[in-house]
């Protein structure tokens, strides 16, 4: 290790999806000097390194789901004693559906300093090039596995209106888009995001029904990011204008000014406030 600082801390790493042109300067710099980089494949970072031309200066040690349990209090050791831990993943920011949401916990409960040399991200990539409205959305990450759990959380979700992101491996994606097509409707609009900016990006903005029939024809494979459209909204049915003025008065009684009782009812009804004051002055 490099010689020991008075406060160790745990920088999380953005590493490229696919791309090593997509590291930033920072995540070259961290890789040199950290003391400890615990990776989520070490032999991927050696390529990566190897990629960028830069050398890993300190010690690579493994981080996957098969050893964060006992890997995490080792990494917390070091850090307390004054060292510096990088974790990175194979792509994309650590905790985000992979390996880190426990080192970061269990940092925090020591008093540790996090911080994080921002990078790129497979569920804001996917979101920018889908076409579909990113203003608000909802990730998901990976859904069950099973089929029954799998059903029963599209259910939860089918009158979701924000725009919902998911992350699915090739040999379930098939299942996956069938379910999600019987549940939300074949018509619901969506991109199947596939190798992001890797040689054989692929981005299929198709509804769900036909991207389900694309997947049973063929054989997906690589890493498969998918967009979904949000639930449509529906407008609350229009009231008659007798209603309308009663909500107004109504409004005005409990010490609403009629300009502000006017706004809440047009807001309330998806109505234009010139239509409500007509009404109420008619």
């Amino acid at each position: 290790m490099g010689e020991m600082s008075e406060v160790g801390r745990l920088i999380l790493l953005g590493a490229p999806l696919g791309n090593p042109a997509d590291a930033s300067a920072r995540f070259r710099e961290v890789l040199v000097s950290a003391d400890v980089v615990a990776a989520e494949d070490t032999r991927r970072l050696t390529r990566l390194a190897r990629d960028l031309d830069i050398t890993v200066g300190g010690r690579i040690v493994s981080y996957f789901e098969g050893n964060e349990e006992r890997r995490t209090p080792e990494l917390v050791e070091v850090i307390l004693g004054g060292y510096v831990v990088a974790l990175v993943t194979d792509g994309g920011m650590p905790s985000v559906s992979d390996p880190g949401y426990r080192l970061v916990r269990a940092a925090l409960e020591v008093g540790a300093p996090i911080t994080v040399a921002p990078g790129p991200s497979a569920v804001t990539t996917a979101l920018a090039v889908s076409g579909l409205p990113c203003d608000r959305f909802c990730f998901e990450g990976f859904l069950p596995r099973t089929p029954g759990g799998r059903r029963s959380r599209l259910r939860a979700l089918a009158a979701e209106e924000r725009t919902l992101v998911f992350f699915e491996a090739p040999h379930r994606i098939g299942a996956a888009l069938t379910d999600l097509a019987d549940t939300f409707g074949a018509d619901r609009p969506a991109a199947l995001c596939r190798e992001l900016t890797k040689t054989y990006e692929e981005v299929l903005r198709r509804p769900l029904g036909e991207l389900a029939r694309w997947a049973a024809e063929g054989d997906p494979r690589g890493e498969i990011t998918l967009v979904v459209a949000g639930a449509p909204v529906t407008a609350p049915e229009r009231p008659d204008d007798e209603t309308l003025r009663a909500a107004v008065a109504e409004r005005e009684a409990a010490g609403r000014s009629r300009r502000d009782a006017i706004t809440d009812v047009a807001t309330e009804y998806a109505l234009r406030r010139r239509d409500v004051y007509t009404i109420v002055h008619s």
